[in-house]
């Protein structure tokens, strides 16, 4: 069973955790009835793919600031007016759906300003854990995180797969927007959390220092490049409509999205093992490889049902890389870089979804759906397999004997209660 310590030990842990499976309710439910009304609006894979393209620039460019700026603010008025922005966009989205003939670009304007937006308000969230979870807990922290995140994916695509279908896409936006004002709610009653005394402002001199301690720790970096490509190579989720029409099962567009969290969620149930792990860099390379195989089979199975199973297999390969990047980032990176290496993660988990679905709708229409999701999965398993014989201490990274993680938690500092 999950090790409860976390929620226990820390009010803004538990707020935080609320706060961030209410948002990615809504969010999810925007997820879906994005690309679905692209679609509807175009009846083209690439067009669905673009926004992958729209969102990379803002998603660097501010994911890299919001790095140094959690550094130097309070990250809780960060947090705070991000998550506000986010909400005034879904409100934009619920306005051009409402219209007789809802427009095109406005979709690919608020996908790069939510792309901008959550690139500013990752690092702030992530660099967050370490102030309010005492050191022993972090691995626990981050197994919840990941059972809340999956019970919003499940949940999420789940039903809006019913209200997109029955209700259209005004409902869908309308539950995205309540959901982001009490999720404003939420996250201005978490206590403040100023940056360090010594802290400098938002700079490139500051960013380049925080890509300089990545770049020197080779952990880190296989952390980043195996996530990365399991992403770029293996993730099909913008032409799941597509696919859909393809196995003539519509009905299963919502499940094809939950299907991934429902294997996640097993893997975040059974997790207490988690905190008796030290060989963190052996799970990000085998859940990577099982992402990429589970998807590469879900591609050459014609039956919907199989496909459905092999997205819940990857799913839970995904969670057990994840488990693993999480708790060596939050191990080993000091305090006083916290926030910049934070933005390093927000592009190393994001920007490979991004390049993804440029990739995934590039090659259905160059080959089909099928064959673009196939070979992206075998694709997926080379490059992870060649990056772990690359950088071999990602395979022998041991919690109780790296460096960095030793010294990370005889100088961690008591958390919150």
């Amino acid at each position: 069973m999950p090790d409860l310590s976390p929620w226990r030990s820390s009010r803004d842990f538990r707020l935080l955790w609320g706060q961030g499976l209410i948002t990615y309710f809504g969010s999810v439910m925007a997820l879906i009835a994005l690309p679905l009304q692209i679609k509807e609006l175009t009846g083209s894979p690439l067009a669905v793919g673009a926004m992958g393209a729209v969102e990379l620039v803002p998603l660097v460019v501010f994911g890299l600031y919001g790095g140094a700026l959690a550094d130097a603010v309070d990250r809780r008025k960060v947090i705070a007016l991000t998550e506000a922005g986010l909400g005034l966009l879904a409100v934009v989205l619920l306005v051009n759906a409402m219209l007789p003939q809802p427009l095109l670009w406005p979709l690919y304007v608020v996908a790069g300003c939510v792309a901008g937006l959550a690139g500013l308000q990752r690092p702030a969230l992530d660099s967050l854990l370490v102030r309010i979870v005492p050191h022993d807990q972090l691995a626990a922290a981050a197994a919840l995180n990941a059972l809340r995140w999956q019970a919003g994916a499940i949940l999420g695509p789940a039903a809006a797969g019913l209200v997109v279908a029955y209700g259209g896409n005004v409902p869908a936006y309308g539950t995205t927007v309540v959901c982001f004002v009490v999720s404003v709610a939420m996250c201005l009653r978490l206590a403040p959390a100023p940056p360090a005394e010594n802290a400098g402002r938002p700079s490139l001199r500051g960013i380049a220092e925080g890509a300089a301690y990545a770049w020197s720790r080779p952990v880190l970096l296989g952390t980043y490049a195996v996530d990365l490509a399991a992403m770029f190579f293996a993730f099909p989720n913008t032409i799941f409509p597509f696919l859909a029409h393809e196995l003539d099962a519509e009905w299963s567009l919502g499940l094809m999205y939950a299907a991934g969290s429902v294997g996640s969620l097993l893997v975040s149930l059974t997790s207490g093992w988690v905190s008796r792990t030290r060989r963190h860099g052996l799970l990000v390379v085998f859940g990577a490889a099982v992402w990429g195989l589970a998807i590469a089979a879900a591609g050459w199975t014609g039956n919907v049902w199989l496909v459905l199973v092999c997205l819940g297999v990857a799913g839970a390969g995904d969670m057990l890389s994840g488990l693993g990047r999480s708790t060596i980032w939050n191990q080993t990176i000091p305090e006083e870089l916290r926030g910049r290496l934070a933005g390093i993660e927000v592009l190393s988990y994001s920007v490979g979804p991004q390049l993804g679905q440029v990739r995934a709708g590039a090659m259905a229409g160059w080959t089909g759906v099928r064959p673009a999701i196939w070979t992206g999965g075998l694709a997926c398993v080379a490059s992870v397999g060649l990056l772990a014989v690359a950088l071999p201490r990602l395979l022998t990274y041991d919690a109780r004997t790296d460096e960095d993680a030793v010294r990370r938690a005889a100088g961690s500092a008591p958390a919150q209660a």
